[in-house]
């Protein structure tokens, strides 16, 4: 496929799960992505950055995923500082 400024680029981009690296296929519609906002932590507000978190369909399958289960994925991402301005307790 061809851009506005006539480079050639992909359709489609594969994405990886943030904590198993499995590639995320196109028909897979059990993955979700999600983007967690950054909390300025004086403040308590949105600072208009998020990071963006993928969870390939095992990980959907194989647990139900409780919050304690997000909370050990976003931490294998470093963004528990994040969460800590969000999650209570």
């Amino acid at each position: 496929m061809q851009n506005y400024s006539g480079e050639l680029v992909d359709l489609y981009t594969q994405q990886k799960g943030s904590t198993s690296n499995r590639i995320i296929g196109v028909k897979n519609h059990a993955s979700i992505q999600m983007n967690v906002v950054e909390v300025d932590k004086v403040i308590g507000r949105f600072n208009s950055q998020f990071k963006t978190c993928a969870i390939c369909e095992v990980i959907c399958r194989e647990k139900t995923l409780y919050i304690h289960d997000l909370v050990t994925i976003l931490t294998f991402r470093c963004l528990l500082g994040v969460l800590e301005c969000i999650l209570p307790g």
